[in-house]
């Protein structure tokens, strides 16, 4: 029976097209009360008001950099809480948790890698592109490689990874919100998605960012107050800790430097490092956040603002996963079916140990959707920018357009938003566990776009011919491999013991049998699941298709700096003239001169060396 409940686990969490498992229906048995609906609405109405405040008292500034960059003079401690809620989405909240609950903690070591990658933002990528002034990050671009063609495939890249973006962060509360509610999953959708776009339409990223604010104040108030109840009906943090030790969830320091274990410390170090640069550092959202403020050095405090809140909210959610596992330690609701779905743990959570709590599943509810505004927000507003900055201010009538009607287009544009959110979120929901596949699919895309950016700021001798052999290069191998998985059904991993030892009975057990029947449980659940998969897992053969999903951000960077770089080196590399103005990092600017010297006057030395001895026996040769 066990290991018949792991399987159908197993099938619903990783793999890219599995099977859900059947709805039973017991997971919306609780229902939101009318104290649930007043906390959520009015969230929701709040959310609205904000649009349309911001629509009002900036209807006289009617510019397309005021709509897009706030008009570069927006207060700094809104735009911090902006550029951490814009990342920090519904996703987190529910993936984040379900993997600590399946896989345990080795994935909070990805927090360490932010570290590194932080420095490298502030140091080397925020100083290049704040003092460019751009407007839509691929700028850059055309700047660097002197290629509008490349400049747009960058831009066709990005919108198709925000567009996967906004389908995942939509469906993560329309699946919270179902879980308790008798709303379908459409309906929810929908109204996210009208919701969405009528206050960014409207407000612009002014909106966006007072939004984010409240959204984000939100999305770690309501995670807090549930992990904190839990908590003390569980007897504290330490009585937490204990059954996630005794459950096998606390990892910190798995040094296993094999690439087809799923999390060890290397992996998920590797993780956050590549999350960071990516979505922050290379990420037309939060470009925007950094290059809306007066100066340099305020976008560079950003930064790190933003690695602390990181660790703040993180650190929240991966914990509100080892909660969720020792209230449900003994009686897991997937497997014993009162779920269909892995990410709806914390939500079922929620209304069945707090719903008794007027307004609490309200509250979470709308954390959540909190998350996802915030979000969906960010990203259209950023792909606004984009299409009107690359595709259409080009052509001479969108040129030509005085700044009211640029506004006024770019706000159509915005309004595309919750249509194909609510288009994507339908299909995104079939792939699997939230947090997996984001990370697969956004990474496979948008790592060789990132490696284009790296190698024009760190690699001056790369030219457009080897960036855009690096780029098609990388974006082909990330494809196959995320094609071979969907094909082949690889990347199935082993999760962790999970029991319904006390199911038989009484679902809602009290929290004490939970606590003291764990061991047994879980020892019984270890011999036959555990052993059976293990078995399995050995028997068969590793391949590429196996390789941990952490390493394919860093593979497809990597990929695309190596082949751009050699490529460029066999083509002719630049001459140090032609990446003048700013797009370089000043120190590899200077070491790159420097060795294009000594190389050219070692050359030009050597060739006069020859030509005086050429001469000199030929002066021989005239001599009777």
């Amino acid at each position: 029976m066990a290991t018949t409940a792991m399987s159908q686990a197993e099938t619903t969490t990783e793999g890219y097209g599995g099977e859900e498992a059947s709805t039973t229906g017991n997971a919306t048995e609780q229902k939101f009360y009318p104290a649930d609906w007043v906390v959520f609405s009015l969230m929701l109405v709040v959310s609205v008001a904000i649009g349309v405040v911001s629509a009002v008292r900036n209807r006289k500034k009617a510019t397309t950099q005021e709509f897009l960059l706030g008009g570069k003079n927006m207060p700094p401690v809104p735009v911090a809480i902006s550029l951490l809620g814009g990342i920090i989405s519904a996703i987190s909240i529910l993936g984040n948790p379900t993997e600590i609950y399946l896989y345990g903690t080795q994935l909070t070591i990805s927090l360490l890698g932010a570290i590194p990658a932080t420095i490298i933002i502030n140091k080397i990528l925020i100083p290049v592109f704040y003092n460019l002034n751009l407007v839509s990050l691929n700028e850059y671009i055309e700047l660097r490689y002197k290629s509008v063609v490349l400049r747009k495939l960058a831009t066709l890249v990005t919108l198709l990874t925000l567009s996967i973006y906004v389908g995942l962060c939509l469906y993560a509360p329309s699946l919270a919100l179902s879980t308790v509610t008798n709303l379908s999953t459409l309906t929810s959708m929908i109204i996210m998605g009208a919701i969405v776009t009528f206050y960014i339409t409207i407000g612009g990223v002014k909106a966006v960012v007072y939004t984010d604010v409240l959204q984000t104040l939100l999305m770690f108030g309501g995670v807090f107050v549930v992990v904190v109840m839990c908590c003390i009906d569980l007897g504290g943090v330490g009585e937490v800790w204990a059954i996630a030790g005794r459950g096998g969830r606390l990892e910190f320091f798995n040094m296993d430097t094999d690439p087809y274990v799923r999390h060890t410390f290397w992996s998920t170090f590797t993780l956050g490092f590549f999350l960071i640069i990516n979505g922050i550092g290379l990420n037309q959202t939060t470009f925007q956040r950094f290059a809306s403020v007066r100066t340099l050095e305020i976008s560079k405090r950003l930064s790190w603002f933003f690695l602390f809140g990181l660790w703040c909210l993180w650190s929240l959610f991966f914990f509100s996963g080892l909660v969720a596992y020792a209230v449900y330690s003994t009686c897991d609701p997937l497997t014993s079916e009162k779920i269909s779905k892995p990410d709806q743990i914390i939500p079922f959570l929620v209304t069945n140990k707090l719903g008794h709590i007027p307004g609490m599943a309200g509250l979470f509810v709308a954390s959540v959707y909190g998350g996802v505004l915030s979000t969906l927000s960010s990203t259209g507003n950023s792909a606004a920018c984009m299409i009107w900055e690359d595709f259409l201010k080009p052509f001479p009538y969108f040129s030509n357009l005085s700044d009211s009607s640029a506004t006024r287009v770019v706000k159509i544009l915005s309004s595309f938003t919750g249509v194909v959110a609510v288009g994507l979120g339908l299909v995104m929901g079939k792939l699997g566990n939230l947090f997996h596949v984001v990370l697969s699919i956004t990474s496979a895309i948008s790592a060789p776009l990132s490696g284009v950016f790296l190698a024009g700021i760190l690699f001056p001798w790369v030219e457009t011919k080897g960036a855009l052999s690096g780029l098609l290069v990388s974006f082909s191998y990330n494809v196959w491999i995320v094609m071979g998985k969907f094909l082949r059904g690889g990347g199935h991993p082993q999760m962790l013991p999970l029991s319904t030892a006390t199911c038989e009975g009484s679902f809602n057990a009290t929290l004490e049998d939970l606590v003291h029947s764990t061991t047994d449980s879980l020892s019984l659940y270890s011999t036959t699941a555990t052993t059976t998969l293990g078995i399995e897992e050995e028997a068969k053969v590793k391949d590429i298709y196996d390789t941990s999903y952490c390493y394919n951000g860093l593979i497809g960077v990597t990929f695309t700096m190596v082949v751009a770089g050699i490529v460029s080196l066999l083509t002719g590399p630049n001459h140090p003239k032609n990446v003048e103005g700013g797009v370089l990092n000043p120190t590899c600017e200077r070491l790159y001169k420097h060795v294009w010297l000594r190389y050219h006057k070692t050359r030009s030395f050597r060739n006069g060396e020859i030509n005086e001895r050429q001469d000199h026996n030929v002066e021989m040769k005239m001599i009777p």
